[in-house]
């Protein structure tokens, strides 16, 4: 089993691509998403035919909701998953948080205080950018200096009062979850553990129970919990003595139709995994992540594996894609990475510049 090329056919990247950008998000469970651009390319990567303007319209439908459901960090998640992951996951975050919290001296009562001054601004199917809010804190009396509004926008998001709503040009707004998102059933926490780990393999594997665990910021035993509860809806293989799991039908890849990809920097092929070793090269790790500071460049994969780094400069007609490659390309690979990079360029609906045509003729 090739686990990169398995990998990229169950996410979506080169087998059956969806028609719409909802359901990409629903298949993957979730998708992370605090560089907002790279969110949208890992959807347009897994859509068919997709673009920058369709993903925006998924998100201003509220069809996708961005909010944090897991780990503390920016996800989008289903209009109709936003509930049920938020009541399973968040609460061990805010555990998480009670050091920082008693740093910003944010208690039960600011929480309280700051909440009810989002509700008041936000009511009615309200938006506001998040300097908005930081005002409509201030003039009620609530400091949101240093971090204490980031991670009051944040508990409230946690809570289920707010969530991002469409944006306003290039600004980002808050709206009310209750007002954008349609009532949903609550889950039982054992049914709601089961699903995120189907979810999570049927979409990212072959992955391991630790993979999952660290993915949804769940303790080893919930993620063993969730993956018993699955019953005999995956298979297992094993690997170098490492137990996988995976859907049946995802035993083996066959070869993509398109052998190389750009990804973004915190794609799911490289956040959704504690253990990258199986489509990177250790050896690589610092060119993607350099110094371990959290900040993933945007990847080049070509044949289930990283090979390289690349970036964009948008320019006011055109977009100029290159890569840095870890080893000399092929001819073939450097073809194909043309192809990838046009490919790009119809998801921003924008000429894309590649080295090759930047050489002198």
């Amino acid at each position: 089993m090739n686990i990169g090329l398995t990998r990229l056919a169950n996410q979506r990247i080169s087998e059956q691509p969806f028609g719409e950008p909802a359901a990409v998000v629903a298949w993957m469970g979730a998708m992370q998403a605090q560089d907002y651009a790279g969110a949208l390319w890992s959807i347009g990567l897994r859509t068919a035919q997709a673009t920058t303007q369709a993903v925006e319209q998924a998100l201003a439908e509220c069809r996708i909701v961005r909010t944090w459901p897991m780990r503390g960090t920016l996800h989008l998640v289903a209009a109709a998953d936003v509930r049920w992951l938020l009541a399973l996951l968040t609460p061990r975050q805010i555990a998480q948080s009670a050091g920082r919290y008693r740093q910003l001296a944010l208690d039960d009562a600011a929480f309280a205080q700051s909440q009810a001054i989002f509700a008041q601004e936000l009511q009615g199917r309200q938006a506001c950018t998040r300097e908005e809010l930081y005002v409509a804190l201030e003039q009620g009396g609530v400091s949101p200096t240093g971090q204490r509004g980031y991670y009051m926008l944040v508990r409230a998001a946690q809570d289920g009062l707010i969530c991002f709503g469409a944006m306003r040009g290039k600004q980002q707004t808050f709206v009310l979850l209750d007002e954008w998102v349609s009532p949903t059933e609550p889950l039982a926490r054992d049914e709601a553990l089961a699903e995120l780990a189907r979810r999570y393999f049927t979409s990212h594997g072959p992955a391991t129970v630790q993979d999952l665990a660290r993915w949804a910021g769940l303790t080893l035993t919930d993620a063993k919990r969730g993956l018993a509860g699955i019953g005999d809806g995956l298979m297992q293989e094993t690997v170098a003595d490492q137990a996988y799991w995976l859907p049946h039908n995802g035993s083996s890849a066959p070869t993509p139709s398109a052998p190389v990809y750009l990804l973004p920097g915190f794609d799911e092929f490289v956040l959704g995994y504690g253990d990258r070793s199986a489509v990177l090269d250790p050896a690589y790790a610092q060119r993607i992540c350099p110094g371990g500071n959290g900040v993933f460049q945007p990847t080049v994969v070509a044949d289930g594996a990283i090979k390289a780094t690349w970036k964009r400069t948008l320019k006011k007609r055109q977009v100029n894609v290159e890569w840095e490659p870890f080893r000399a390309f092929t001819a073939r690979e450097e073809e194909a990475l043309v192809l990838a990079a046009q490919r790009y360029g119809e998801f921003l609906e924008m000429p894309v510049v590649t080295p090759r045509e930047r050489l002198p003729k």
